[in-house]
Formats: C-alpha cells, structure tokens, sequence
C-alpha cells in the first residue's frame, strides 16, 4: 500500500547551517565557536562564544555596507523583512539575472521578491562565478514595487565589482537585500517572508534566520 503524501510543512527553513565548514567570502572571518562552560564537567550550565563575520550565512546588508555614512542594520525598516512575497526559479545563463529572466512573471502584490538561481551547490565552498543581479532589474523590480529582494548567492554583484552598482541602485529605490539564502527544495510560489536582522549597533550586515510560510496555512 502507498503511503500518503506528506503535506507541505508550516514552514520552511531557508538559512544555510551555520558551522565551521561554512564558506565566506575569500578573506572574511569564518565561523568559529567556544566552550566557556559546560554542564559535564561540573557547570550549572553550557556557555559558549562565537565568532563570525556580519554577512556570515543568510544575512541582510545595511547601506553602511556599501555607501558611506549611510544608516546601520540597527536603523532599517524591519517592515521590508518580513510580509509577502514571491520565490521565482531562476537560471541565467551568464550569471547575471535581468529583467527578462522575469518575462511572464507576475509580481503584482509580491512586495519582496526571492530569486532561486541554483548559484551555491556545496554550503562549504564559496561559488566561482557567483550569480548576481543588473541594475537593468533593480529598475524593474522598482517599478514593481518591490521592496526587498533575496538570492541565493553571496552577492548582488559580481565577485570582482568595485564600486558595487547593484547594491547602491538598491539604496536609491530603497529596497533592501538578502543573500546567501537556502533556496533549494522549496517549490516556487506565494509565501510569508519571515527574515529580520539582528539589531547590531551600527553594523554593515546581520545574519538572518530566513523562512518562508506558505500563504494560506495557519
């Protein structure tokens, strides 16, 4: 007898496990932990400490990142995190996604949008090319009313890009971005968006604990 299919679960978790073995960008600080106490050898409690770079796994940029003096992930719009949004499957073939990788695609009342582009095979290496963005669609998606977008690359931008047209494209339209994003495995469609960052005082970036919650579900 077949079993039954499993229903779609509540949620779905789109951050990357976050370990020793997780890859940054080539010549951030990795991921690195401590045992302060531990309960087996006669502590009341298990303490530890961490170590890690603000865009270590999922993670949300702030503008200081990328423009200066601009504000810190502790003075974005939260509201951009989190309502919302559409998970579309992309493959462009010469890494860079452009607006008519989006032809047919509805974005009507998306509001934040996450682009699957299957960049990051392998959590433990970081992905040679990367899959980044245009400000060609920065400019549609804009259009759109889009307020956030996500990825599942370590940048927006291309790995050698300098003066980082995409993220400061972005920061004129205020829209906010994520990356390194989980994406594979959750099917393409409506969800909630659930992804905020941590408030770290003036800091470029926070790790997020991204997921999705299929609309519709309780």
């Amino acid at each position: 007898m077949t079993a039954p299919p499993r229903p779609p679960p509540n949620l779905y978790d789109i951050s990357p496990l976050v370990d020793g073995k997780t890859a940054v960008w080539p010549g951030d600080t990795p991921f690195s932990s401590r045992d302060l106490l531990r309960i087996e050898d006669g502590h009341s409690v298990d303490l530890s400490t961490i170590t890690l770079t603000c865009h270590m796994g999922a993670h949300a940029d702030a503008p200081s990142h990328y423009v200066r003096g601009a504000e810190g992930i502790d003075a974005v719009p939260l509201e951009r995190y989190m309502g919302p949004c559409l998970l579309v499957d992309v493959r462009p073939k010469d890494h860079a996604v452009r607006p008519g990788d989006l032809a047919g695609v509805d974005l009507e009342g998306a509001e934040r949008l996450l682009l699957r582009t299957g960049c990051i095979k392998d959590r433990t290496v970081f992905p040679q090319p990367l899959t980044c963005l245009t400000v060609e669609l920065v400019e549609h998606m804009a259009a759109a009313g889009i307020v956030l977008v996500g990825l599942d690359s370590p940048s927006v931008d291309p790995f050698d890009s300098k003066d980082l047209p995409v993220h400061k494209a972005l920061y004129a339209r205020g829209i906010g971005n994520l990356e390194n994003l989980a994406l594979e495995g959750v099917p393409p469609g409506r969800y909630e968006l659930i992804a905020l960052p941590l408030r770290l005082s003036g800091r470029d970036a926070s790790p997020v604990r991204a997921v999705l919650r299929p609309l519709g579900r309780p």
